[in-house]
């Protein structure tokens, strides 16, 4: 652990823990690399859920399964289908719902979820405005680097159920800082 030497007039020396920059996760898609900042102080456990699959590469060789242009991207599930998924918890974990945190435009990042409280390991990332969605589905994150690459998964030809002709993947996800 690294500590950071603190001097007052209380007490000559005083040695607090430096805490390391909060991770951040690269997605290496089949189209380009995206980077996310994770908002750890706003949603801890989506945070945390979304590193450790991360981590143990629970994404890694996934697809992108649902494609909505002007709207949003969806992945995170292994099975490809939309209907699976698991979080590190084990079962579904709650909402980290904060009022501040809206979605104002392209490049947020949430949790996919079928209702409240039902949040596993599947994630979209936004591709436009999407106010309907405030209060719904907790943001954990933003495109930091990589927004072209995201606005070339938006415009990814799919068939009827929003699924993509051509397969886009995750090839590899790994954590930053």
């Amino acid at each position: 652990m690294v500590y950071q030497i603190y001097q007052s007039s209380e007490l000559s020396v005083l040695l607090l823990p430096v805490m390391p920059a909060p991770e951040s996760v690269i997605l290496e898609t089949s189209l380009g690399n995206i980077h996310l900042e994770l908002y750890w102080d706003h949603a801890p456990r989506t945070c945390e859920n979304f590193a450790q699959l991360t981590k143990r590469g629970y994404y890694n060789g996934v697809v992108f399964h649902r494609i909505v242009a002007d709207f949003m991207v969806q992945g995170g599930d292994p099975t490809g289908t939309g209907r699976g998924g698991t979080s590190i918890y084990g079962q579904k974990f709650e909402d980290e719902i904060h009022p501040e945190l809206r979605f104002t435009g392209a490049g947020i990042l949430a949790m996919a979820n079928a209702g409240p409280n039902t949040n596993g390991s599947q994630f979209f990332l936004t591709l436009a405005p999407t106010p309907f969605l405030d209060n719904k589905h907790t943001i954990f994150g933003r495109v930091s680097s990589g927004m072209r690459v995201l606005q070339r998964l938006g415009a990814v030809a799919v068939d009827a159920q929003d699924r993509p002709r051509e397969e886009v993947k995750i090839h590899k996800a790994r954590t930053g800082s």
